[in-house]
């Protein structure tokens, strides 16, 4: 099944989206949610994709995963990186594996762009090419910006009117991308995959009270130190070729504990700073979610959130 063909909604194969900000109980409704349905999970997580990075991402343990494992968790190094792009084909062939086998994909995180390029599709914007980025770079030390932001007025006048000219990182991606493609980004930013062939329903847990979830976020700090966060990030520092400017070393929790084995702060600030950093974490996620299309919404500590989902989803359990 590929991402381009259009069914009516009616006659597409069921896909459950289980969304929410860290901590708030994803995992464990997404475990009854297999043991009530016949769903396969696929994580959604931008540090789940890491092997070796298990307690400080808080992933599911060697019992939980018996029960329901989970695709797209343990796929990469931390020494190398994971685009959008490549997150949506990966998820787009686990679906169409887990619809094969007559089966329902559960898709379960908290990494909301993943979510939004599998529902709106990605633009087909060139990746940068370090030649044609050098060219733009020494025709502005011998132009000026001025004169490239002109040029692209010409080409591309949206782009220009959002584009500061006193803005060469922007700048010089919009002028590569029409180099490299002879379409203006504002035209390829219009284009879209075609929707994804499957019936969603989507669903978003959390607290309903935020106070709570911050202390469920420094409950669960403290348990990944008790459970030895810190010599997980030893071992990982141990590598010759890890580094903080690393997406895997920048996630929550990590650059923090990284930091404080550099000797930049104490314990206590360790400690403090991660849970802060969650925090923000879980901000930034109940934002995207406020402004989300087309979900429902669970309370974490509501009794009946399996059955909702199955009545909700028309899905017999």
């Amino acid at each position: 099944m590929s991402d381009h063909i259009v069914h009516s909604p009616n006659s597409l194969p069921p896909a459950l989206f289980l969304m929410g900000p860290t901590a708030s109980g994803k995992t464990d409704l997404a475990i009854e949610l297999c043991e009530n349905l016949p769903c396969e999970i696929i994580s959604v997580d931008s540090a789940l994709i890491y092997r070796g990075m298990d307690i400080g991402t808080a992933k599911p343990n060697a019992a939980e995963l018996k029960i329901a494992p989970h695709k797209l968790i343990d796929i990469l190094d931390p020494a190398q990186s994971y685009s959008v792009a490549e997150f949506r084909k990966d998820a787009l062939l686990a679906m169409q594996d887990i619809t094969a086998r007559g089966n329902i994909p559960l898709l379960v995180g908290g990494t909301m762009m993943y979510y939004k390029a599998l529902i709106d599709g990605l633009s087909p914007l060139p990746e940068s090419d370090q030649n044609v980025r050098q060219a733009i770079e020494a025709q502005a030390e011998k132009s000026g910006w001025n004169v490239l932001h002109q040029q692209l007025a010409q080409f591309d006048p949206t782009s220009a009117k959002r584009i500061h000219p006193n803005d060469p990182q922007r700048l010089i991606r919009a002028l590569e991308v029409y180099l490299l493609t002879n379409r203006s980004m504002t035209d390829l930013m219009a284009t879209k995959s075609a929707p994804i062939p499957y019936n969603i329903k989507q669903f978003c847990i959390a607290p309903d009270d935020r106070k709570v979830l911050h202390e469920r976020i420094a409950q669960r700090f403290q348990i990944m130190v008790d459970t030895g966060f810190q010599a997980e990030v030893e071992k990982l520092k141990g590598r010759s070729d890890l580094h903080l400017n690393l997406p895997s070393i920048r996630c929550v929790g990590y650059r923090q504990m990284w930091q404080y084995l550099d000797g930049d702060f104490d314990f206590n600030e360790m400690r403090e700073k991660s849970i802060a950093a969650t925090r923000q974490l879980a901000k930034r996620q109940l934002t995207w979610l406020r402004g989300w299309e087309n979900i429902y919404s669970l309370d974490t500590f509501s009794l009946d959130n399996l059955s909702k989902v199955i009545k909700l989803s028309q899905l017999q359990s």
